[in-house]
């Protein structure tokens, strides 16, 4: 379907075409009718397909058509990651270019002045991440008292992140008689509660439904004992071709660690995950965008927040442990109808999680022979656990406490310690565990 067939707008259609959008995508074609029919949508389509698109058109057209500029937040959008909430916040901006309405966005990690600053002069669309805005509300610095619609972009994100009740928080501060946009790629049994219990009627509009994964990716995996994956790694980005690669990691250490071992091969990467800065976060993410950095190593922060049309080849260094977000790992290519090549790396430890990534995306993934062959029977990592009190508060462990001792093991402890130089004398030891009590 084309776009002008959809009726938005003059100001969005000038917008649209500015940008080079004709045809809709099926998520677009089925959520722009309903959403400006004010309908409560929930939008389940595979990452790249246009979700964006689909809640930011109509509800801008219904702007345009019933609304003035007051200033006044009208449309509100939650975005699980800052990486996300910029990138809708951009597209919004291109869209609203030709009307006087205002678009913010709203997120942690940068300071909260400038931000408040916005708030007070008033804006019409605000993007925000739940953390920072429930500060916002509780200091009393954002008012959500007008807001029409409210967009929860990447829903399924939020419950893995443990957002959900800032989500719930910040929906009882709108309008009990609002509309309810829900978006997501997969839609777990929990999303599906919360979608019960703030939303009216809702439609629910899919698309692909047989396939989750974009039908233009080449999905690939290798099977490579831990030790071998760096080796292998090397071997598969040094390729002729040259693509932008984006390499993920399960934690931040690991994506630290990975991008010192590629550095000692000359192998420039960026690094992009939660324990960075968020003017850290943005350069590094520039630097990807405009092909000045090639390779960009990253934990799933990232997985919901980066849009590159060109982007051709994701790899997982680490098997996911959740499938979804496997899922949302390899839709950050093969976008806009572009195609694209996902490779996992699995060791032994990892076959679980790979075959439950492979019962939901209801296909395997082809097995690629290579020189590294696995071998080893490896034993998973284990988590640190935490434990729940009687009143179910998170306790978590004591890290930098000495434990208690009796004054025999105390003494032998600190002496053992003294042989160390590393350690305390034994009066320090002494004076620390008194002041730690």
């Amino acid at each position: 379907m084309k776009f002008k067939e959809l009726k938005l707008s003059k100001q969005i259609m000038n917008a649209i075409e500015k940008i080079g959008y004709e045809e809709a995508t099926p998520i677009q074609e089925l959520a722009i009718p309903a959403i400006m029919e004010n309908k409560d949508v929930i939008g389940l389509a595979q990452t790249g397909t246009g979700k964006t698109a689909a809640f930011a058109l109509p509800i801008i057209d219904k702007l345009i058509r019933t609304s003035k500029p007051d200033k006044k937040i009208k449309f509100l959008i939650i975005s699980p990651t800052r990486e996300l909430a910029v990138q809708i916040r951009d597209n919004i901006l291109n869209y609203i270019e030709e009307t006087e309405f205002k678009c913010s966005v709203i997120l942690g990690g940068v300071n909260q002045e400038s931000q408040i600053r916005v708030l007070k002069n008033g804006i019409d669309i605000l993007v925000a991440t739940p953390g920072r805005l429930v500060d916002l509300i509780k200091q009393k610095k954002a008012d959500l008292s007008n807001v029409e619609t409210i967009v929860l972009d990447e829903a399924d994100t939020m419950l893995d992140m443990g957002f959900i009740k800032d989500v719930k928080f910040i929906i009882s501060q709108t309008k009990e008689k609002r509309q309810t946009l829900l978006f997501s790629a997969t839609m777990p049994k929990e999303i599906k509660e919360l979608a019960a219990n703030i939303m009216n009627n809702p439609i629910t509009i899919k698309t692909k439904t047989e396939e989750i994964t974009a039908d233009k990716i080449i999905e690939e995996v290798y099977f490579v004992d831990t030790k071998n994956k760096t080796n292998l790694l090397i071997e598969l980005i040094s390729n002729k071709e040259k693509p932008s690669i984006l390499i993920f990691t399960r934690t931040k250490h690991g994506a630290n660690k990975l991008a010192e071992e590629l550095s000692e091969f000359d192998i420039k990467t960026s690094v992009i995950h939660g324990n960075k800065t968020q003017s850290n976060r943005v350069k590094a993410l520039s630097d990807f965008k405009t092909g000045k950095t090639r390779i960009m190593i990253a934990t799933d922060i990232a997985a919901r927040g980066i849009d590159i049309t060109d982007l051709g080849l994701v790899i997982n260094y680490n098997i996911p442990e959740k499938p979804e977000i496997y899922v949302h790992r390899i839709g950050r290519t093969a976008r806009a109808g572009k195609s694209g090549k996902s490779i996992s790396l699995c060791s032994s430890c990892e076959q679980k999680d790979l075959k439950d990534i492979e019962k939901l995306i209801k296909h395997n993934i082809a097995v690629i022979e290579h020189k590294y062959k696995m071998v080893e029977q490896e034993q998973k990592p284990k988590q640190k656990s935490r434990t729940v009190n009687a009143n179910k508060k998170i306790v978590k462990p004591l890290k930098d406490k000495p434990k208690s001792y009796s004054s025999n093991k105390r003494n032998n402890y600190s002496n053992k310690r003294n042989n160390d130089k590393r350690g305390f004398s034994t009066t320090k030891f002494k004076n620390y565990n008194r002041r730690s009590k």
